[in-house]
């Protein structure tokens, strides 16, 4: 992203993080749980196959990360949800396009809204 951006790694970091609060990295994991936790409550799909779907590398390291961000791993988080997926069938697609995180947390639209 630094070089289409065209700054160096470290200079993209910096801006990056002065913008949105976090590094890109940080960004891209909480993104990736977020999208995760969606999958969890609209989706019969294993965790596994979420864990591998938002990009994770091993459903290890992507079970800890999710415990450290919701206080609960994905299997209890999915358990405080409806089983909504159990009584209505829809395709993948579909539950992948409505699953994506609604929340923006973009520091820009805060200081647009006030604008």
């Amino acid at each position: 992203m630094a070089a289409a951006a065209g700054l160096s790694p470290a200079h993209f970091s910096r801006e990056f993080k002065r913008a949105f609060g976090e590094s890109p990295h940080q960004y891209l994991l909480t993104r990736r749980l977020e999208r995760a936790a969606a999958l969890l409550r609209v989706t019969d799909w294993s965790v596994a196959d979420i864990c591998f779907a938002v990009g994770a590398g091993s459903v290890g390291s992507f079970t800890a990360s999710f415990t450290r961000m919701y206080g609960r791993s994905p299997v209890a988080y999915r358990r405080s949800w409806p089983p909504a997926t159990r009584f209505v069938r829809i395709p993948r697609c579909v539950a992948m396009a409505y699953a994506r995180p609604q929340n923006r947390t973009f520091r820009e639209d805060q200081a647009t809204a006030s604008s």
